[in-house]
This record gives structure tokens, sequence and C-alpha cells, in this order.
């Protein structure tokens, strides 16, 4: 027999940790944490990982798993969810995932993708096409209409992945990745996603961002560089990448919040696109409060 398990998803600083935190409390759930950067020890400020005393007596997997030296993918991430599942079965405990990085959930629901390796010409050949996004849609639309319905207009990064298929094989990308695909690992999941205003949102990142800066941030990262050779992934990460340009003295304190604020506002609307365009079935979207009461319904329902 199986267990109930859910997805928490929602853009970065709505609010997902302390909500599933909380839920895991009481109703004595496991949390698999679904975040690129909460991996790696070491990494606790620029990640705004919960904290070993907010953790408590709650089984963590996900957190603290490799060092920032170390190399992940989206199949290291499968592993962490069948030990995850494995151990919430074994305890008979709701499994609560949650996270940002809803790219694995989706690899999991759907079976990962099997991507050629893209040669340095076809690389070429795709930035060149960007240049005029425009071109790069309508070529898109004239070929491969399944995609288009998908993918939001303006999703340069989804549009760009598309481009690297088509020039590679030759093929139309969404045939090809139904033909290359590997088996799910989820059958299916109740996701519950939280929505919140833009203006709110952009408050509580400026106000996420002043903490970590309070808490350590720069003294974090100088602390990462002298210690380890930073993986690229942890060098690109937001919070890092900044601080990175700040300790090399191209940008000053004030430009450093503002550069974390900005570019953490532009990932939260990337998250709510992928969100909104990927999950359409078995989800609820609703404000923090609101999602809280269906989430409890939900276990109190099944569990």
């Amino acid at each position: 027999m199986g267990i109930k398990k859910l997805a928490i998803l929602g853009p970065t600083a709505s609010g997902k940790t302390s909500l599933a935190i909380n839920l895991a409390k009481k109703y004595q759930a496991v949390i698999l944490s679904l975040d690129s950067l909460s991996i790696y020890k070491d990494i606790d400020i620029a990640s705004a990982k919960p904290t070993l005393e907010e953790r408590g007596d709650i089984p963590h997997f996900g957190i603290d798993e490799i060092t920032p030296n170390e190399l992940f993918s989206v199949k290291d991430f499968f592993k962490l969810y069948k030990k995850a599942y494995n151990f919430a079965k074994e305890h008979k405990k709701p499994l609560i995932i949650v996270g940002g990085s809803s790219f694995y959930l989706k690899a999991m629901l759907e079976g990962l993708s099997l991507k050629p390796k893209i040669s340095p010409i076809t690389a070429k050949k795709v930035q060149k096409e960007l240049l005029n996004i425009e071109n790069a849609q309508n070529l898109a639309n004239s070929i491969d209409k399944e995609f288009v319905k998908r993918v939001e207009k303006h999703d340069k990064y989804r549009l760009e992945k598309w481009l690297e298929l088509f020039f590679e094989t030759g093929e139309i990308p969404t045939l090809y990745q139904k033909r290359n695909k590997e088996a799910p690992i989820i059958e299916s999941i109740e996701i519950f996603e939280i929505e919140i205003d833009r203006g709110e949102l952009r408050e509580l990142l400026k106000i996420r961002t002043q903490k970590m800066l309070n808490d350590g941030l720069v003294k974090e990262v100088e602390c990462l560089i002298k210690t380890y050779s930073l993986s690229p992934s942890c060098q690109k990460a937001i919070g890092i990448k900044e601080s990175i340009e700040y300790l090399e003295k191209k940008i000053d304190l004030n430009t450093l919040f503002e550069k974390i604020v900005v570019n953490s506002a532009r990932l939260a609307k990337r998250q709510q696109t992928f969100n909104k365009t990927q999950f359409k079935t078995n989800k609820t979207r609703a404000p923090l409060n609101a999602l809280k009461h269906e989430i409890e319904n939900y276990l109190t329902q099944y569990l």
C-alpha cells in the first residue's frame, strides 16, 4: 500500500517552506525539499533553507546532501525522492514535497526526456536565431503547434531548448521528446500552488534579501569560495553570483541588494509561468492561508 503525498509549489519567498514545516509538524509528515540550492551543505543563507531549529524533529530529505563542489542532476533528485518515499512508507507518514525547482517534479511525473548532446555548431546557430525572438517563435509555431500551446509566448528559456533539439536532431521536438523519454516515477500527486500578488511578493523579496545580508550572506559566500571550488550551478545561483561581484568590488552594497531583489523577482516570474503552464491537473491554486486550509482538508480526509 502506498502513502499519501502532495507537492507545495510557488515562487521564491512566497512562504512554501514555513507552510510545509507547519503542516509536517501537525500531520507527522516527511519533507522532501524541491530546491536546487538547499541540496548543498554550507549554503545556508543564500539558499534560505530552514535552520536545524526550524526543522526540529521533522525528517527532511534533499537538504545538505552534497558539497558545493559536487555536481547534481535531476537523476540524483530521483534517487532522493525514492529514499524519502521509502522512508515515509516504512514509517507510515505522509510525504510533502516542497520547493521552487518544479522541473524536478515535472520530470518525475512525466518521465525525463533524454536530450542529445548539443554540438558547438548547433549552440551557435541557436544563439543567432534567438537574436530575433519573434522569428524564432514563428518557426516553432509553424513546426510544433503542440509546443506553442503549452509554453508561454515569451518563455525564452524553453524556446532556446526547443531550438537546440530542432537544430540538433532535425525532428519536431515534441515528437522527439515523446519517443525519447524514461518512464515516470510518480503516477500522480496532489499539487498545491501558492497564489500571490506580484507587489506583495516584491516586498517579501526585499525583506528576505535584507535579512540574508544582515545574517552574513557575503561572509558565507566568501567562506564558500575559500573552502570549495564552487560548481557552475552554485556560482550562478542568486545571492551567490551577486555577492561574488561585490567581493570583487564590481558593485557596492546598495547595488548588491538591488540586484538580488531584481534577479529574485525575475526568477519568481519564471517559476510562476512554469507552474501555470506545466501543471494543469490535480492542482489547487490559492493564497497562502486559503491554500493551507485546502491542504489540511486533503490530509484530514485521506489520512
